[in-house]
C-alpha cells in the first residue's frame, strides 16, 4: 500500500459559508468540543457545517471538499479526486496535519499519513468539520505541524429519516449511498446506518477504484448521561497510479500509467492496492455537576491489506527461495508476483473533563494509545515456478505507544478581553524490529514533548482580534529510522506566532491572519542516501514559513453572495545541502544553498466563490482556484518546478420537497471548465552521468473538463 511506500502570507477570504456560530458549537458532542478551538480561541480556523458538506459530496474524497478553504492545495493520483488523494495546508503535507474523527486519532501511527481512501464516503456521515491552520489547540495523536482537521459524526438526529444519494459522472464514476435513522425513540434511543459504494475508472489509465463502506451508530441519551457506540469501515481496491507521468510523456501521453508495465505484453491486470480498515468507538459522557462534564472514548481500529506487483528478473535468493532445477540446471532468476502486507491493530482511550461557568472554561484531557504493526511480504507466483508457494520472505513487527495529557484554560479578563492557555505533555515510544531492506536494524526510541500554547482575544463592536504563540513537536516517521544506528533522526520542533483580526457584519465579513512558523530540525528529503541505499529524510537545522491569510465574504442582496481568500507567503530553508548521485565516479556530489524555497510551498494561493440564486430553489456556484508556482525539491531550481495554475468549476443545485418527499436535490458540477492542463504535485530526481546533470521529473496530472450529476432524496 502507498502507506508502506519575507513578506509572507496566506489568505483573503470573503466567506459566508459554513462559519459555525456559538449556538451551533453548543450542539457539538462533548468529545469533539474537547479538541476543537472555540469561536473565541486565538487560532486561525475554518468551520464547515452539514449543509455545505452535503452540497459538495458527489463522491470525491475529503481533501477536495476542503479545496476552497484558505491555504489548501489538493491532488489526486487518479486525477479526478477519487481514490488516493492528498492535501497540503500552508505547504504542509498530510503527515504533519493532525486528523481526528470524533476526537479519535486517524493518522497512521507509523507514517503519520492520513489515507482518506480507507474510509470512502465518510463525508456522508460527517456533520461538521473544523480546520485549524498552524499548530492550533492540543489534540490527540500526531503533532500538528501545519494544520488540524477534526471531523464529527456523532450528531443526534431527532426525526426518523431515509436518504438515497446517487451520483454519476466522467470516467464511469458512480456513487451510491443509502442512509437511514430511527430518530429519537422514547426520548432516549437513536440509531443511524449508512451503506456506500463508489467506483471510478479514473482519469489516469487503469486508475480504477472500487470502494465500499458502512457506518452505524447507536446511542442512549438522558439529561445527564449518554452512551454511544459507533462503528464504520471501508474497503478499497485501487489500481496503482502513484508513479506519476514523466516530463517527456506529459505533453502527449499525460494519462499514461506505468504501473504493471514491467510485465511483458499487456500490463499486469492486478497491480493493485487492497486494504480494509474498521473503526470501533465507544463514548460515555456524564454530567458530574452543574458546570462539570466528563467524557471518555474507547476505540479500536483494525487494518489489514496489501499491494500486489509484478517484478521482472528477480533473484530467488533475494526472497529466501530455493532455485528450481529445470533440465538439470538451477534457475536463479524469474519474473514473479509479490504482495507486501500490513496487518495492524490500533487501540486506546481518549478522555476529557470540561468545566464551564460564566467567563471561565477549563478542559483537562488526554489519551493513551497503542499500535501493533506487522509488515510482511509474500511471493504468490513465479514464471519459473515456486518450490514454496505463498512463502513469507520478510516479516517485521513494530510497536508504537503514544500518550498525552493537556489542560486548556480560557478566561474572560473583562467584557472584551479573553486569555487562553493550553499546555500539553506528550510521550512517544517507537519499537521497530527491522525493515525489509535492513532486517537487522532494531530501533528503540522514546520521546517526551512539552507543547505550550497561549494567546489573547479581544472583541468589541463586531471586531475580533487575536494573538497567540504555540509550540509543537513531532517524532520521526517509521521510514526515517531506516538509517544506520549512528545516524538516527531527531524529532522536529515548531514555534508558531499568529496574529489575526476579523470584522463580522450582517452583510459582510473580513479577516486577516499573519503567521510566522519557525522550524527546528525539520525532516526533509535532501537526496542523501542512507546505509541501505534509500533516500530518507534528513533533519534541517533552520527553516520557516511566514505569511498573511486574507478572508472575506459579502452578501449585498438575497440573490447574490461572494466569498474569497488569498494566501501570500514566504517559505524558506536555510543552509540546505543537496546530494546528487554521481554515476560516473560513484558516491554523491553535494551542492549548498544559503537560502532556498521549501518544496511544494507556493507563495500565492487563492480561491473565490460566487453564488447566484436566479430563481427560487436554484443555487449556482462559480468556484475559482489559483495556485502559484511551486518546486518539487528544496533547491528552488526552475527545472524542477510545478507551474502555476488557475481552475474554474461550476456547480448548480435545485432543491424542492413536498409532503412525504421531504427534500430532493438535483446537483450538476462541472470541474475544470476551461480544460486546463495542470499538475498540483509530483517528484524529481537528478543524477550525473557522462559528465552531465540529468533531471527527471514526474507529475500527477489532473483531469481536464469533467462532470458529475447527483440526485439526493430524503424521505
Amino acid at each position: 500500500m502507498k502507506r508502506i511506500l519575507f513578506f509572507t502570507a496566506s489568505f483573503f477570504s470573503l466567506s459566508v459559508h459554513a462559519q459555525q456560530t456559538d449556538s451551533s458549537e453548543l450542539l457539538l458532542p462533548v468529545e469533539v468540543k474537547a479538541v476543537r478551538a472555540s469561536a473565541t480561541a486565538p487560532f486561525a480556523k475554518t468551520n464547515i457545517g452539514k449543509a455545505e458538506i452535503q452540497k459538495q459530496n458527489l463522491g470525491q474524497d475529503l481533501p477536495f471538499l476542503l479545496n476552497q478553504t484558505p491555504s489548501v492545495i489538493v491532488n489526486s493520483d487518479a486525477g479526478n479526486g477519487i481514490g488516493y488523494t492528498g492535501i497540503r495546508i500552508r505547504g504542509t503535507d498530510a503527515t504533519r496535519i493532525n486528523v481526528t474523527i470524533n476526537g479519535i486519532p486517524f493518522n497512521d501511527p507509523e507514517s503519520s499519513g492520513a489515507y482518506f481512501v480507507d474510509l470512502p464516503d465518510l463525508l456522508s456521515s460527517v456533520n461538521s468539520i473544523q480546520i485549524q491552520r498552524g499548530v492550533g489547540t492540543s489534540t490527540n495523536g500526531a503533532g500538528a505541524f501545519g494544520g488540524t482537521i477534526n471531523l464529527s459524526t456523532n450528531e443526534v438526529n431527532k426525526q426518523a429519516y431515509f436518504e438515497s444519494n446517487n451520483s454519476y459522472g466522467s470516467f464511469q464514476s458512480w456513487k451510491n449511498t443509502i442512509k437511514a435513522g430511527t430518530g429519537l425513540l422514547g426520548n432516549h434511543f437513536t440509531a443511524d446506518l449508512r451503506l456506500s459504494e463508489i467506483k471510478s475508472n479514473g482519469y489516469i489509465e487503469r486508475a480504477k477504484t472500487n470502494l465500499q463502506s458502512y457506518y452505524f451508530s447507536t446511542a442512549y441519551l438522558s439529561d445527564k448521561t449518554s452512551l454511544r457506540f459507533t462503528t464504520f469501515s471501508g474497503k478499497e481496491k485501487t489500481y496503482q497510479a502513484w508513479y506519476g507521468v514523466s516530463q517527456d510523456d506529459l505533453k502527449n501521453h499525460r494519462r499514461v500509467n506505468y504501473a504493471g508495465t514491467e510485465k511483458p505484453g499487456e500490463p499486469y491486470e492486478n497491480e493493485t492496492d487492497n486494504y480494509k480498515q474498521t473503526h470501533y468507538q465507544l463514548f460515555f459522557t456524564q454530567q458530574l455537576a452543574k458546570n462539570l462534564q466528563f467524557n471518555t472514548g474507547l476505540f479500536y481500529i483494525k487494518g489489514k491489506g496489501y499491494y500486489e506487483e509484478y517484478r521482472p528478473a528477480q533473484n530467488y535468493s533475494d526472497y529466501g527461495l530455493t532455485n528450481p532445477v529445470v533440465g538439470g540446471v538451477a534457475v536463479t532468476q524469474t519474473d514473479l508476483v509479490r504482495q507486501l502486507w500490513l496487518d495492524n491493530d490500533f487501540y486506546g482511550d481518549v478522555f476529557s473533563f470540561q468545566y464551564k461557568k460564566a467567563g471561565t472554561e477549563l478542559t483537562l484531557g488526554g489519551a493513551a494509545t497503542n499500535y501493533l504493526g506487522n509488515h510482511f511480504g509474500k511471493v504468490i507466483w513465479a514464471e519459473q515456478g515456486l518450490s514454496e508457494p505463498n512463502k513469507t520472505y520478510y516479516q517485521h513487527d513494530a510497536i508504537k505507544n503514544d500518550w498525552n495529557v493537556y489542560t486548556k484554560w480560557q478566561q474572560a479578563l473583562n467584557k472584551n478581553l479573553q486569555f487562553f492557555a493550553d499546555v500539553q505533555w506528550r510521550g512517544v515510544a517507537h519499537d521497530i524490529n527491522g525493515f525489509e531492506a535492513n532486517p537487522t536494524l532494531v530501533v528503540n526510541q522514546k520521546y517526551n514533548f512539552f507543547n505550550p500554547k497561549m494567546g489573547l482575544t479581544y472583541q468589541a463592536n463586531n471586531w475580533t482580534a487575536f494573538a497567540s504563540y504555540s509550540v509543537a513537536a513531532k517524532e520521526p516517521n517509521r521510514d526515517d529510522f531506516e538509517a544506520s544506528p549512528t545516524e538516527q533522526p531527531k524529532p522536529e520542533r515548531l514555534h508558531d506566532w499568529e496574529l489575526g483580526v476579523q470584522r463580522k457584519e450582517k452583510t459582510y465579513n473580513l479577516g486577516a491572519t499573519l503567521y510566522y512558523m519557525k522550524y527546528k530540525d525539520q525532516l526533509v528529503l535532501t537526496g542523501k542516501i542512507n546505509d541501505v541505499g534509500s533516500y530518507t529524510r534528513t533533519n534541517i537545522d533552520d527553516s520557516y514559513r511566514m505569511g498573511v491569510e486574507l478572508e472575506g465574504a459579502v452578501r449585498p442582496t438575497a440573490w447574490f453572495s461572494a466569498s474569497a481568500n488569498l494566501s501570500l507567503s514566504r517559505n524558506k530553508v536555510k543552509n540546505f545541502n543537496e546530494f546528487i548521485d554521481d554515476y560516473d565516479n560513484g558516491g554523491q556530489k553535494e551542492n549548498q544553498y544559503k537560502e532556498s524555497d521549501i518544496s511544494f510551498s507556493p507563495s500565492v494561493i487563492g480561491a473565490a466563490t460566487l453564488t447566484f440564486i436566479p430563481v427560487q430553489k436554484l443555487n449556482v456556484d462559480l468556484l475559482s482556484k489559483y495556485v502559484g508556482q511551486q518546486y518539487m525539491d528544496n533547491t528552488g531550481n526552475a527545472a524542477r518546478k510545478l507551474n502555476a495554475f488557475y481552475t474554474q468549476d461550476v456547480r448548480a443545485r435545485y432543491s424542492f420537497g413536498k409532503a412525504w418527499l421531504k427534500n430532493v436535490d438535483l446537483i450538476l458540477q462541472v470541474n475544470n471548465v476551461f480544460n486546463k492542463e495542470y499538475e498540483p504535485s509530483g517528484y524529481t530526481y537528478s543524477y550525473f552521468s557522462s559528465n552531465k546533470l540529468t533531471t527527471e521529473n514526474y507529475y500527477f496530472p489532473m483531469a481536464g473538463t469533467n462532470w458529475m450529476v447527483g440526485l439526493n432524496i430524503r424521505l
